[in-house]
């Protein structure tokens, strides 16, 4: 099971009734494009108690088509670093 951007919105909207539901969306997208922009410009972006995510690079090299065992060249490229915090990891393996 997975959980929507539309769902997220409608539980926070129902938590907070007193915030209009297009200025919660309208928080959720700048949140979204601020952590998009500083991970673009290479920064790292850190929740305290609750995630963190930092960009790295992967370096060209040289990989195998598989179905024709050509030789590629792959590009450098960014990936994303997710982690969690010590508390959610914790919490996520609690028996109940």
């Amino acid at each position: 099971m997975s959980v929507s951007r539309s769902e997220i919105i409608k539980n926070l909207s129902q938590n907070f009734p007193n915030i209009y539901k297009k200025d919660i969306n309208k928080l959720f997208d700048i949140l979204i494009e601020e952590i998009i922009k500083a991970l673009v410009n290479g920064e790292r972006v850190e929740l305290r108690d609750v995630m963190m995510f930092e960009t790295k690079i992967q370096k060209k090299r040289v990989s195998l088509n598989p179905k024709t065992l050509e030789k590629v060249d792959v590009p450098e490229k960014k990936g994303i670093i997710f982690r969690s915090s010590k508390e959610w990891k914790k919490k996520l393996n609690e028996k109940k």
